[in-house]
């Protein structure tokens, strides 16, 4: 297979293509993220348990190569990075310049003794062990690409906030970052940098899911619930996929090259996620 690893400009300038990882990209954040990178000149691999959408994927792009994995797998996790690896090789890559941990669930909507166990332990499987199991895998790929390869973990506004109801996706998202901070201390010193994302409630059907839920939880109704979420925000706006991409893309660019180990909140200035559990 020829070569991929360069391309040259309109200048006759030599471009070395970059590469990134993202997980649960097959939809949404990931997807918008993805999409962005490939038009920014990136070849992107993505992998989703999604399996419908990752074949709908197929062929959409040639920048955009894409496998079904369950993040929470370790075995699928193994065959997810050999199959990515082959293609690295194959089209003259030494490694990747990113890994974007995307793939995480909301989790049942409940006080915390009513949360089911088996709901709790796969929140936690996802959000924490799937950030684990991707991370530990990509470090050998992102050190060949190093200084300058980066770590991007999804986590939220609820990794620095309480969240009444959302007891194991605030604990994993809380647990995000302190992986995060500390595997900027572990890489740092190689070039390597690490930030987590913490995006407010993100426009799209998983922050519908999740405001259906609660106003099913609190006997509200989703329009009064939403109005409420938008308020805990001094900006009293959603964030968007877009808003998602251009942090991204900052962190990505040279003028990002010394913003590693932060917590970096996309999210209107949240004021609290106090919800009106009194009501």
């Amino acid at each position: 297979m020829r070569s991929i690893a360069s391309t040259t400009s309109s200048l006759g300038i030599a471009i070395t293509m970059q590469t990134a990882i993202i997980s649960a990209a097959a939809s949404g954040i990931g997807l918008a993220i993805a999409k962005g990178l490939c038009a920014d000149g990136w070849r992107v691999y993505i992998c989703d348990q999604d399996q419908a959408a990752i074949a709908g994927l197929a062929g959409a792009d040639t920048a955009l190569v894409s496998f079904p994995c369950d993040v929470s797998d370790a075995g699928a996790v193994e065959e997810f990075y050999r199959a990515v690896e082959s293609d690295l090789v194959a089209n003259g890559f030494s490694g990747i310049d990113l890994l974007v941990n995307n793939a995480g669930i909301s989790g049942p909507t409940a006080r915390l003794e009513d949360q089911p166990v088996e709901e709790w332990m796969g929140t936690i499987d996802v959000n924490i062990n799937g950030t684990f199991l991707m991370t530990r895998r990509a470090i050998p790929l992102l050190r060949a690409k190093a200084p300058g390869s980066s770590i991007i973990t999804m986590s939220s506004n609820a990794g620095l906030f309480g969240c009444p109801l959302r007891g194991p996706y605030v604990a994993s998202k809380w647990a995000v970052i302190g992986l995060t901070k500390t595997l900027a201390m572990e890489l740092g010193p190689e070039g390597i940098r690490v930030n987590a994302l913490c995006p407010a409630s993100v426009e799209g059907p998983r922050i519908d899911r999740v405001i259906s839920a609660d106003a099913a939880a609190r006997g509200l109704s989703a329009a009064d619930v939403e109005k409420e979420y938008k308020r805990q925000s001094s900006l009293r706006a959603f964030a968007t996929n877009d808003d998602i991409l251009g942090m991204v893309r900052f962190l990505t660019s040279h003028a990002g090259r010394l913003i590693s180990g932060q917590a970096l909140a996309i999210d209107g200035h949240t004021e609290s996620l106090s919800l009106a559990m009194d009501a």
